[in-house]
């Protein structure tokens, strides 16, 4: 049925999509005449994406279309609604994105896509689509992990060797690994219940942060942090640090939302608040949870650091932590994972906040790694047409149980001392 309705769309758009058809996929030597160009194709979640970037690291051409205004009108992710803005906005992206780089289908090597983790009714619309272009135009097709794309982007802009240590923050996952080399992560540990992101969507659902006008239009997690940085008592509301008797890097930020829940009815019973009314400490409040969460995060994050040197994972000349996913593009989070790092001898590196968010960059420059790397580039048309989606998938080897084995005791650097507030 899709292939149906992309057939149509196809009929009716400009030259940029024109390529001939092959019966096969002829088979690329490993050394090329010139850099090897990708198209890349997200569509995870919300947002609809695509970037062609080539082995040089240069960005050829890209595209956006965001779903966040409309989602926000509902107070977060409508599945059934992401997938018909999905379905709507895939072919003019693409087209937007080939036209900005002034070139046609056929001037690409090879389709990469997401196809796992994420949203399965979003997942399937890129992934299909993606497996369309391969097929019209005779282009290999590679299939691309998430959380495995945003843990490379970072090689595009900056000189980063494997192995180096990074950390995962967005709106669906958090977790810490180790990036071995293109194709080889271990899981050192990850949220088991929300994300970071999702709890500042929550909490800025919860404190009404969009009845207040200048927060009115952003995500949560920007709201809370806009918020947060016009507090005048960040210790107004404390939350005490968690899971310190777990000595492990798994991350858990479900008490902190119950915390803020129990937080914002206090004060609402205490100011009469009702309706739309927002509570007049929310300033504090945003801050204090920015400042829970940050902690938190650092302190797993200082286990993980202190775990790779007791087992001499990563050379001292390499000794790097990466940090990417939505959540990376809070500067408060930054700052204070730059102050630990300072602290622990760890060179700190951010990916670009452009590039943090989905994006089709992000995954066709890990289209481009492993097209490089030769791996996972796929020729033939009958195994391009088995590929599915995955809504689940684990990141990698899971070391988790190793961490909680060497039972490491750690005397943590005080971030909140270090950020002076």
């Amino acid at each position: 049925m899709l292939y149906k309705y992309l057939y149509k769309r196809f009929l009716n758009n400009g030259t940029h999509f024109y390529a001939r058809r092959t019966n096969s996929i002829s088979v690329r030597n490993s050394v090329h005449s010139r850099p090897a160009v990708i198209l890349g194709i997200e569509s995870s979640c919300d947002d609809t994406g695509c970037g062609i970037v080539n082995s040089d690291g240069i960005v050829i051409g890209e595209a956006l279309t965001s779903q966040q205004l409309t989602h926000l009108n509902f107070g977060g992710i409508i599945p059934t609604f992401a997938r018909l803005l999905h379905t709507s906005n895939v072919t003019k992206t693409c087209e937007d994105a080939l036209r900005a780089a002034n070139m046609k289908l056929r001037d690409v090597d090879a389709i990469a896509t997401t196809v796992k983790p994420g949203l399965p009714m979003s997942l399937k619309i890129g992934t299909e689509f993606g497996k369309y272009l391969s097929k019209i135009a005779g282009k290999p097709f590679i299939p691309i992990h998430h959380m495995e794309a945003h843990a490379l982007t970072v090689r595009m802009k900056e000189k980063v060797e494997f192995p180096y240590l990074v950390l995962l923050v967005s709106g669906g996952h958090c977790l810490l690994g180790i990036v071995k080399n293109v194709d080889k992560f271990y899981l050192l540990g990850s949220s088991i219940n929300n994300s970071p992101g999702e709890l500042f969507d929550k909490v800025a659902r919860r404190m009404k942060l969009r009845n207040i006008p200048e927060l009115s239009k952003l995500n949560g997690g920007l709201a809370v942090e806009t918020a947060a940085s016009k507090a005048t008592n960040i210790d107004q509301f404390l939350f005490p640090p968690v899971m310190t008797k777990y000595r492990d890097c798994n991350f858990s930020f479900a008490g902190v939302m119950s915390r803020c829940n129990l937080y914002v009815e206090l004060e609402e019973k205490q100011h009469d608040i009702i309706a739309d009314m927002v509570i007049p400490n929310v300033y504090n409040l945003c801050a204090a949870v920015q400042l829970g969460v940050t902690i938190h995060i650092c302190q797993r994050t200082q286990r993980a650091i202190e775990f790779i040197k007791k087992l001499s994972l990563i050379p001292e000349d390499r000794r790097t932590l990466v940090v990417s996913g939505g959540v990376a593009c809070n500067n408060f989070l930054a700052k204070a994972l730059d102050i630990l790092c300072t602290e622990l001898g760890y060179n700190f590196v951010r990916t670009p906040p452009k590039l943090c968010t989905d994006n089709g960059v992000m995954i066709a420059w890990n289209g481009v790694e492993k097209w490089m790397a030769n791996v996972d580039v796929i020729r033939d048309p009958n195994e391009i047409e088995k590929i599915q989606v995955e809504k689940r998938c684990p990141f990698g080897e899971s070391w988790i149980e190793r961490v909680q084995e060497a039972n490491l005791k750690c005397e943590w650097v005080n971030i909140k001392k270090k950020l002076a507030i």
